[in-house]
């Protein structure tokens, strides 16, 4: 049984990252449907005037603690819970589909990014059947989950930006069967070796965001005032549920 928590209202599982990796195999060997989201404060700050978004967050299968401010907020309620980057746990995904054999779609990104993301893992993993890939630029929804449940991938990964890729899973989930499918922003990005990923002490001291902050000035108008605003209602939760 999984133990969960709520964060504003938005539930987050308490687990590792080797759990949620065994529950993603034990999904696909037994061809149900894992539909994982890596919760940050930036979904759960949409999620709170976006009741469709809301429904979205308490519906899915898995909400791994990705983002440093869903770690501070855990630690406000008294939970001790690892941040599970979902850059890490995607490649992972990766990692967990080559060696047991799983078929993996990709969707996201622009051409030239989605194209490298596939060369690089190829590079490192000859052996990964890459069924299905392709840009993030479509009109048509209902053509693209065609072409998904024709590839029939057991892994996909899906970087389209949230809430995008999460409403676009939801579809998805309907038509496919035993697939895990992650919403994964701007990773291929980071996959493709088009954007460095943070030096390893910035993300162990939770700063990760500051320096691709840096790094992608245009970031800081998403980040703020969300993430204090974040903090702040959150610390105004906890004394309340506790008074």
């Amino acid at each position: 049984m999984k133990k969960k928590t709520t964060v504003l209202s938005c539930p987050v599982d308490l687990l590792d990252e080797n759990e949620a990796l065994k529950l993603s195999k034990e999904s696909i060997e037994e061809k149900r449907n894992f539909h994982i989201i890596t919760i940050n404060p930036e979904m759960i700050m949409n999620a709170q005037n976006n009741s469709s978004f809301f429904n979205i967050l308490n519906s899915s299968d898995l909400n791994i603690a990705d983002g440093v401010g869903v770690k501070i907020a855990l630690k406000l309620k008294g939970i001790s819970q690892n941040q599970i980057r979902g850059v890490d746990f995607s490649r992972k995904l990766i990692q967990l589909a080559s060696n047991d054999k799983y078929r993996v779609g990709f969707l996201g990104a622009k051409e030239e990014v989605i194209q490298k993301t596939k060369e690089n893992f190829l590079k490192q993993y000859p052996s990964l059947e890459i069924v299905y890939s392709r840009n993030g630029y479509f009109q048509n929804d209902d053509e693209i989950i065609k072409e998904i449940v024709d590839a029939n991938p057991q892994i996909m990964l899906v970087g389209l930006g949230s809430p995008k890729q999460e409403e676009f899973i939801v579809k998805l989930k309907e038509k496919l069967s035993g697939c895990v499918m992650v919403g994964v922003g701007g990773s291929f990005d980071v996959f493709s070796g088009i954007v460095k990923e943070s030096p390893e002490i910035y993300r162990k001291l939770g700063l990760e965001w500051l320096y691709r902050t840096v790094k992608q000035p245009e970031r800081f108008r998403r980040i703020f005032p969300t993430l204090p605003i974040f903090l702040i209602k959150c610390i105004i939760d906890t004394v309340i549920k506790k008074g």
